[in-house]
């Protein structure tokens, strides 16, 4: 609704920014860094995911995507359509048996952009033997949190002078990530917090660029930076260096 404008005629993650969808620039980050293999979990106007990549036949009722078009023809897609009102948890499920035998897999909103070096979110992850993960980031929005005892307000400040952290969208799991989730579940409220009960859930914290497209207003600041030729995100149009040295763990 807060996008209303576009998500009459569109699913959310084909909004675009610049000439490309924000799914697409999603994926192309993804795949910067190797990770080609993609299984999208479409609902409310899947057909419009679909016909924006170049169909290449059907198995059993999936649609498998060869990206001709769009130069992208090493990325392996393949489009399941998950139900439009099913939760972000109940879509994860249904794709389960697409997983195959990967000990882990990767998992997005398609609706933030960030410029992490995801090896380094990837490696901390491997190394510590826990089930899921999620990127940590400071909000984007600029409002402020409000502290009160009873009605009585004891501290105001804006958000990004607060320690306000929040889900960035940018998750890694195990295969026994399913073992927390029931088929009718969403992915935070309850299996969340049988992981946390659990200590199976880390937080990856990241103070880098980090924007969520939730309102026509962060859509138009994503239009403005990729407008300046140096979008933080499209970090396959420079040559990455070193690793970020803006991250926090916890």
């Amino acid at each position: 609704m807060r996008i209303r404008e576009y998500s009459d005629a569109i699913p959310k993650p084909m909004v675009p920014i610049g000439e490309k969808p924000i799914l697409w620039h999603v994926m192309k980050y993804y795949a910067h860094f190797g990770h080609k293999d993609f299984i999208l979990c479409t609902g409310y106007k899947g057909d419009v995911i679909k016909e924006y990549f170049a169909k290449n036949g059907s198995v059993n009722g999936v649609e498998k995507i060869l990206p001709a078009k769009h130069d992208l023809s090493d990325w392996n897609i393949t489009v399941v359509d998950t139900c439009r009102k099913a939760t972000v948890g109940q879509r994860l499920k249904a794709v389960q048996p697409w997983l195959k035998n990967d000990e882990m897999f990767l998992a997005n909103y398609t609706d933030a952009l960030t410029d992490l070096h995801f090896p380094e979110y990837f490696d901390y992850f491997s190394k510590r033997k826990k089930i899921a993960s999620f990127l940590c980031v400071r909000p984007s929005q600029q409002f402020h949190v409000v502290s009160t005892t009873g009605d009585m307000v004891q501290e105001i400040a804006r958000v990004d002078q607060s320690n306000t952290w929040m889900n960035g969208g940018f998750f890694i799991f195990r295969r026994e990530f399913f073992d927390y989730l029931n088929e009718d579940e969403d992915l935070v409220e309850t299996p969340f917090q049988r992981l946390i009960q659990s200590e199976e859930l880390v937080a990856y914290k990241y103070r880098g660029f980090w924007v969520a497209m939730d309102t026509f207003k962060e859509r138009q600041r994503l239009e403005d930076v990729l407008a300046t030729g140096n979008a933080p995100w499209e970090l396959w149009k420079r040559k990455l260096t070193a690793a970020s040295d803006s991250g926090e763990h916890a």
